[in-house]
């Protein structure tokens, strides 16, 4: 038996005998988890041995589980105790905001939260935190942007027009804009600014890491109020954004299951083939990140349409194939010199 599974079912069975007036009887209980009866009694025992006070007494022939009134009764309205019990657990999934005022605001509520919980409760999820684990990578280090991330927020809530210095990562090169703060959004592991910027006169994405300086102006804006983040961001397969295309992409069977486990468009189409591979459709915007996304699968994949991505990809993988061959970093660790260094006799004192 999965150890998940086991405190997946006892999360239910707190839960229920909270909710509960009267009790529940272990035939109940197994009726609501789908198991059996006496799965529900190892898992009753279980719960009275890590501490919490559930208790049983007999009830017109009947023998009831309840959790005694005392437990139920002195949580603080409106939350129950597992969903101040999910709310600490949960602080595993913010762990990338560490550093942030965002962290630190959570830590003091979470802290809150402990001191709110019965020691009961307070042992069951030490031993869930024992089994279950949340890790989200890769992710930045915002400890280091705390201020930008700070002060963009503020803007953002005030609306204020800020002027930044901007690090373009394409072009390697820093422009000074003007731009009205419309959201901070998170995604992947890296904070983003989505506003209008002045000097392109349209909306656009920039990473708040990339902020080389910021101020905000007395200059106040209006969001407009046909602007919607998800209808913005809808076309894109990640965060790059462009004019919408049409892609087809072949997946070899070995990889066709991972494919259809996950929405990674909403515009998706996956059609299944006879031999176990899949073709997968969607209208992106632009192809550079798809792009990225298709060479990951290597060759169990292949792009159909369009014939513009194909080629993209081809030329891509001849390049990985000639630096893998030692064509191109060693032409040019020769053209600079290295190459020679690598024959000198090791020296001492």
């Amino acid at each position: 038996m999965a150890r998940g599974d086991q405190l997946g079912r006892q999360w239910k069975i707190i839960q229920t005998l909270i909710s509960s007036r009267n009790g529940k009887s272990a035939a109940e209980l197994a009726e609501g988890l789908d198991c059996n009866p006496r799965t529900v009694y190892r898992d009753l025992e279980a719960l009275q041995v890590a501490g919490f006070p559930i208790y049983t007494e007999r009830v017109d022939g009947k023998n009831l589980w309840s959790l005694l009134d005392t437990v139920k009764h002195q949580m603080p309205v409106p939350f129950s105790l597992t969903e101040l019990m999910a709310l600490y657990f949960g602080r595993d999934m913010l762990k990338v905001f560490k550093d942030t005022a965002f962290y630190e605001s959570l830590e003091s509520l979470l802290q809150k939260v402990k001191t709110t919980l019965p020691p009961e409760s307070i042992k069951y999820l030490e031993n869930v935190e024992q089994t279950l684990h949340l890790a989200i990578k890769p992710y930045k280090d915002y400890g280091r942007f705390k201020e930008i991330l700070n002060r963009v927020t503020d803007a953002a809530l005030n609306h204020n027009t800020i002027e930044i210095v901007y690090f373009t990562m394409s072009r390697k090169k820093e422009t000074r804009r003007k731009v009205n703060p419309y959201r901070v959004w998170f995604f992947d592991g890296t904070f983003y600014l989505i506003g209008l910027c002045h000097m392109r006169n349209e909306v656009r994405i920039f990473a708040l890491d990339r902020i080389k300086m910021l101020h905000q102006t007395r200059e106040t804006f209006k969001v407009p109020e046909d602007f919607n983040l998800d209808d913005f961001m809808g076309s894109s397969f990640g965060v790059y954004q462009g004019p919408l295309i049409h892609i087809k992409v072949w997946f070899h069977p070995d990889v066709a299951g991972y494919i259809k486990e996950k929405i990674w468009h909403e515009s998706q189409k996956i059609h299944q083939q006879d031999d176990g591979s899949i073709i997968f459709e969607a209208e992106v915007a632009g192809t550079d990140e798809i792009r990225f996304w298709i060479m990951t699968w290597g060759s169990k994949s292949e792009v159909l349409e369009p014939e513009s991505l194909r080629e993209e990809i081809r030329m891509e993988a001849e390049k990985m194939a000639k630096r893998y061959e030692g064509g191109v970093v060693a032409e040019e660790r020769q053209r600079q010199g290295y190459g020679q260094s690598l024959d000198l006799p090791l020296q001492t004192g």
